[in-house]
């Protein structure tokens, strides 16, 4: 405990790093407060009243919990995130066939800022298709609409979506750029992390009332063991050991010796985004094959909205990686970490130089990203298991799952970015009032 404290005080005496937390929390509280802010007009008592009698389904919660609420409170930032993740997605696979996308992306710094105006556009294009379906579908069929809403109030509401939507995505920017961590998965964390003390809270009252607080113990100890496993799936590397050319120092060689060279290889190289990909692809048809209010629910539609099912965790499985391959492609390229260390003079133990080196690498990420994957895709249908186990459902959402699996990647990336800060600060402190041995000032060689 002691250790924590002084971790904290030291992140605080950091002016820096302080003022990139506190814009964090600041913004993270902007867009907390508009999830709470309701579109113009909305009936919100009707609203409230459809859900509290357990009108919404598996969609329309899931839907909810990446929003931080907002779905269900048809708030001015209802559409959430998810549209920018899928116009992300969309990019992506474009840069994998298009080969003008690909050109951007070879840009370097002018590319990426080409693309990621193109992928605001898009997402503007996906939130204003988006928008009358959420009025439609989840807003109509609740009773909430306006008595007198007309194509007026639905022109000006459609726009307020796309506008909450894109300052959702404005936000996130800003706290990558400003703040500290990745902005858009810090959002879709902390959307998550407000349902979970609820969500608690309710299981804790359903084994109270049915007399079983063992219940609990084995359930909080069987979360921490999945939290576990799924810290280390997300920290894994396999250190692929290195060799590095002599360093010539004046008129002597000498072999740089100390900490052997590694080339790390994560496991999950991929981190949180094959999660992320996975969940929005999955909405796709649950929103497309929703049933209208009064009509009855399609094989589609049962087949996508029931998250607890076989159907759809089994393609959950199987959607996640696939994405973890696609993703660990665009994150990792063999031929460049081969390029890069043929230049450096460096080379693997055993492997030449260059193609071979090439092929090595690639295979090695190959098969690190099998088991890794499986993993992930494991751990994502945890929750279908705990259900079956008798959890309820607003607690078996977070009992590992992608929820678990997307606040484990961020606040552990977040975390790293934060002890990158600390590092850096600890070796200006020890560079501070030292001199480079051997060099003299300028005043000092003229008065020789």
């Amino acid at each position: 405990m002691k250790k924590l404290f002084n971790n904290l005080s030291n992140i605080w005496k950091v002016e820096e790093l302080r003022k990139r937390i506190l814009l964090t929390l600041f913004l993270i509280l902007i867009y907390r407060i508009g999830s709470f802010i309701i579109l113009p007009g909305v009936n919100y008592d009707a609203l409230a009243a459809a859900n509290a009698d357990g009108g919404q389904n598996m969609l329309e919660k899931l839907l909810s919990l990446f929003s931080g609420g907002g779905f269900s409170n048809a708030s001015v930032m209802a559409l959430g995130i998810m549209p920018y993740i899928s116009a992300s997605i969309i990019m992506q696979l474009l840069g994998m066939a298009v080969p003008a996308v690909q050109k951007m992306q070879n840009e370097g710094e002018s590319g990426r800022k080409k693309i990621n105006n193109y992928t605001r556009i898009l997402t503007i294009v996906i939130c204003a298709l988006q928008a009358p379906s959420y009025l439609g579908l989840y807003v109509e069929s609740k009773g909430a609409l306006p008595v007198d809403a007309g194509a007026f109030w639905w022109t000006q509401t459609i726009i307020v979506l796309v506008a909450g939507a894109m300052f959702a995505v404005w936000l996130g920017e800003r706290i990558t750029d400003k703040g500290i961590g990745n902005g858009i998965s810090l959002l879709i964390t902390v959307g998550i992390l407000a349902n979970l003390p609820s969500a608690f809270m309710a299981e804790i009252g359903f084994a109270v009332d049915s007399g079983n607080l063992i219940k609990i113990v084995l359930e909080i100890f069987m979360f921490m063991v999945v939290v576990l496993a799924t810290v280390l799936i997300v920290q894994g590397v396999r250190k692929v050991p290195l060799n590095t050319a002599k360093r010539v120092v004046g008129a002597r060689s000498a072999e740089e010796q100390g900490a052997r060279n590694y080339l790390p290889i994560k496991v999950n190289a991929s981190g949180v985004m094959p999660i992320i990909f996975a969940q929005a692809i999955m909405t796709v048809p649950m929103m497309m094959f929703a049933p209208k209010a009064g009509e009855s629910s399609g094989f589609i539609a049962n087949y996508f909205s029931d998250i607890y099912g076989i159907g759809y965790n089994g393609l959950l499985f199987v959607l996640i990686i696939v994405f973890t391959y696609f993703y660990t492609a665009i994150m990792i390229n063999p031929r460049k970490i081969a390029d890069e260390l043929k230049r450096s003079g460096g080379f693997i133990p055993g492997i030449r130089p260059g193609e071979e080196t090439a092929g090595y690498i690639d295979s090695l990420v190959s098969r690190i990203t099998l088991p890794g994957s499986i993993a992930l895709a494991f751990i994502a249908i945890i929750p279908a298991i705990a259900k079956l186990a008798g959890v309820n459902d607003a607690f078996a959402i977070f009992f590992g799952g992608t929820s678990l699996l997307i606040m484990v990647g961020v606040v552990l990336d977040t975390l790293q970015q934060v002890e990158s800060y600390l590092l850096n600060r600890q070796m200006d402190s020890l560079m501070e009032g030292t001199r480079i041995q051997g060099r003299r000032t300028q005043n000092e060689t003229s008065g020789m």
